[in-house]
């Protein structure tokens, strides 16, 4: 092996002035460097993207929900429930009741989803990421308050603060008939005022917060909850929490962390960036095809060589590893010099913002978040390193295939 290694070395860092040889191996290089920097900047990027969408996400979203394993409400009467009330692990704990009910607002409607919850809940965890204005006081000297999610109150037009703030809300009575000569009959109509607003955020735009008791009261379920909503004190024991949390409720019941709670934000954030970062791999191979040119070069210029090699024993095999171990170094070169001018990017970007948005200082970022994972790195490496192998391979097998014993005629 070190025979050939010394070859491809020494063809590589030759100290004779440039040839053409020389500049297409130079351009081999760049084309890996270039793909391998690009690979690792885009991968940072979307992982900082990942983190910043998923923040967003889990800023009103519990760290553990229960769930009935079938239909939509159950009884949190159970000593198992109490139990885990006071689970010293847990930060926050709340009963939750939620449905659809229908909003108005002097002559505007609109279709929302009212979330019940115990009032202390909210002042337990740091939500004030998700509060846009107004608090967190949804029960001020026992008087229910909400906080509405910002399409409600675009679409409602609704003032915080006045004597005409008061929103109708209305949901379909339980158990009614539907026969009833006047309508309003089969229907609960209860007000409130809004003490807060939401950002606009996915998942909570259309979200109205609201007292446990008055949601019971409004969707006349008094008795059944729709999920216990869990933060722990350590996220750390999250899921530690979740396997001994379903062991003690059994097949009922359904522990979802925050992936489980919304798979499909989780799954498409992912398959984005291993989309994009094949999409650049097959960039990227087109960058390292290059290699087959600049070993071809070689082998046409060193054909004598190869030919003295050969009458002094040297096999084809021998020969095809020196240029196999050259489009290698190339390969290696350019990731290695690559993958660290990536790095030294990112870290300019995280630490300097270089790539700003540009949305003013309302939007939810002005730099483009990064985050760097080193085993991303590793796996740009492996990547490249094994697409060059491949196409040395080739190359080299190709290539070698033009030395033939007599090819090359010595004269005075």
């Amino acid at each position: 092996m070190r025979l050939p290694l010394y070859f491809a070395k020494r063809y590589l860092f030759s100290k004779k002035s440039l040839n053409a040889i020389n500049i297409i191996s130079v351009i081999s290089v760049v084309g890996v460097l270039v793909s391998s920097a690009a690979l690792v900047i885009v991968l940072s990027f979307y992982n900082g993207m990942e983190n910043l969408i998923l923040s967003l996400y889990s800023a009103f979203a519990p760290e553990l929900r229960i769930e009935p394993a079938t239909g939509k409400v159950f009884d949190p009467k159970q000593q198992v429930f109490e139990d885990l009330r006071h689970n010293p692990h847990i930060q926050s704990y709340t009963e939750v009741l939620e449905d659809k009910v229908l909003i108005q607002h002097e002559q505007q409607q609109f279709i929302a989803q009212i979330k019940g919850v115990e009032p202390a809940s909210l002042l337990q965890v740091d939500h004030r990421s998700m509060l846009y204005a107004g608090d967190f006081d949804i029960l001020r000297d026992s008087v229910p308050r909400a906080l509405i999610g910002a399409q409600v109150q675009a679409n409602l037009r609704v003032p915080l603060e006045g004597p005409d703030n008061a929103i109708r809300l209305f949901s379909p009575r339980k158990g009614s008939s539907g026969m009833s000569p006047n309508p309003l009959d089969d229907i609960n109509v209860r007000q409130l005022s809004p003490g807060g607003v939401l950002h606009y955020q996915p998942g909570f735009d259309n979200l109205v917060i609201t007292p446990l008791d008055f949601a019971k009261d409004l969707l006349n379920e008094y008795n059944n909850i729709s999920a216990i909503e869990i933060y722990t004190k350590d996220s750390a024991q999250a899921s530690h929490l979740q396997e001994e949390i379903q062991h003690n409720l059994g097949d009922s019941f359904i522990v979802k962390n925050r992936e489980q709670q919304n798979p499909l934000l989780y799954k498409t954030i992912r398959s984005e960036k291993w989309i994009v970062f094949f999409i650049l791999t097959l960039i990227g191979m087109i960058a390292i095809f290059n290699i087959i040119g600049s070993l071809t070069m070689l082998v046409i210029d060193k054909k004598q060589d190869m030919a003295v090699l050969k009458s002094l024993g040297a096999n084809k095999w021998l020969i095809q590893r020196i240029f196999f171990y050259e489009g290698v170094m190339i390969a290696f070169i350019g990731g290695i010099v690559g993958i660290s001018m990536g790095f030294a990017f990112c870290l300019l970007q995280q630490e300097y913002g270089i790539i700003r948005t540009g949305e003013g200082a309302n939007a939810i970022m002005d730099v483009y978040p990064v985050d760097i994972r080193a085993l991303d790195f590793l796996f740009v490496f492996i990547t490249v390193m094994v697409v060059a192998m491949i196409v040395s391979y080739v190359a080299s097998l190709l290539s070698v295939r033009e030395i033939k014993d007599g090819s090359v005629r010595y004269t005075d």
